[in-house]
């Protein structure tokens, strides 16, 4: 036997850990959850934008984040991108971490949640969706699982199943994606699967299946 098994620990190790802190009805939600709708600044970025000297904005994403969105997705759970920015940044990140869709530039946030969903065949009630402001209000008002960023306004977190303790673009995500897939036991299953080169983010991999 090896002496260091992988993946770490049992899955009722993983399950205990991300029930921890959650109160019952968010235990509830994101143990149904099949789809993670995630906003751009704020929550998969720390909200800054950066400049280039040909006036091009730039952002930083947190690796961490983008390995949990790979387990996420080997875990079988569906990736959509909602942001209120036309982003080439944002375009390519979720591109690389194979989004099942993206709306880019959409302030109309419940309209284009819905049309996800429709797109995805997936309930609402099925999904959980991270936001930090104001504008998320009506795409977290439609969903099963709303769930916010620390920094987000205390309108934005009163209405929300859940906070995360980690801040946007440094953790939050990585956070949920840890919390959803260990209440439904697929974080082990889903650490053993990215051993393979398939399920890295595709700027890191030469092998082009999908999820």
């Amino acid at each position: 036997m090896s002496a260091h098994p992988w993946p770490p620990r049992t899955d009722d190790d993983y399950r205990r850990a991300a029930a921890d802190g959650l109160d019952a009805a968010a235990r509830a939600a994101f143990a149904r959850v099949r789809l993670l709708v995630l906003d751009c600044d704020g929550v998969l970025t720390d909200g800054r934008l950066y400049y280039g000297a040909q006036g091009e904005a730039c952002k930083s994403f947190d690796a961490r984040d983008g390995l949990g969105l790979v387990l996420a997705r080997a875990g079988g759970l569906l990736l959509a991108l909602l942001t209120g920015r036309d982003s080439p940044a944002a375009a390519r990140r979720a591109a690389d971490l194979r989004f099942h869709a993206v709306k880019l530039g959409r302030f109309d946030k419940q309209r284009a949640l819905r049309e996800i969903l429709d797109e995805l065949g997936v309930d609402p009630a099925d999904t959980l969706y991270v936001g930090d402001d104001l504008i998320d209000v009506p795409a977290l008002a439609v969903v099963g699982a709303p769930v916010a960023v620390p920094g987000a306004p205390a309108d934005v977190r009163a209405r929300c199943l859940y906070v995360t303790a980690a801040p946007g673009g440094a953790g939050a995500v990585r956070e949920v994606c840890e919390r959803v897939l260990g209440l439904q036991g697929r974080f082990g299953p889903a650490l053993a699967k990215v051993a393979d080169r398939a399920w890295l983010p595709a700027g890191e991999s030469r092998r082009t299946e999908d999820a």
